[in-house]
């Protein structure tokens, strides 16, 4: 008895999706971790639960003493994502590295531009409060 393919498709995978990263996710959601010490407050003003002036002392406060740590968890985010995208593909090993290093290169790039628009994003917010 065969089983019918779920959601309409051959339930067969190609060797083109099987391949690919979640490049831009793994980086996006890594550089956000990083920089949250300064978006997080950023967030609660725009949706007016804290006043501006609340979230630019809570951010130059976070940033100033937790910054790092904020940046480790950035980084521990990207290698976990990263590690448990290699494995669901069977890829975790020196071989698959070197064979994807133009998307884990591309996986960092993305992160660390999306630190540093978000950090300049706050930056500039943080001048009108």
């Amino acid at each position: 008895m065969t089983r019918p393919a779920a959601r309409g498709g051959s339930g067969r995978r190609t060797a083109a999706s099987t391949d690919r990263l979640p490049v831009w996710r793994i980086g996006i959601t890594s550089g956000v971790v990083a920089i949250l010490c300064c978006v997080g407050p950023t967030v609660l003003a725009v949706f007016g639960i804290v006043s501006a002036g609340t979230a630019f002392v809570w951010a130059n406060d976070l940033y100033d003493n937790y910054a790092w740590w904020f940046r480790l968890g950035g980084l521990a985010v990207l290698v976990g994502l990263t590690w448990v995208a290699l494995r669901r593909r069977n890829q975790c090993s020196i071989a698959g590295a070197r064979r994807l290093r133009s998307r884990l290169l591309g996986i960092a790039a993305i992160a660390v531009g999306t630190y540093v628009a978000l950090y300049a994003l706050t930056t500039w917010l943080g001048t009108f409060a």
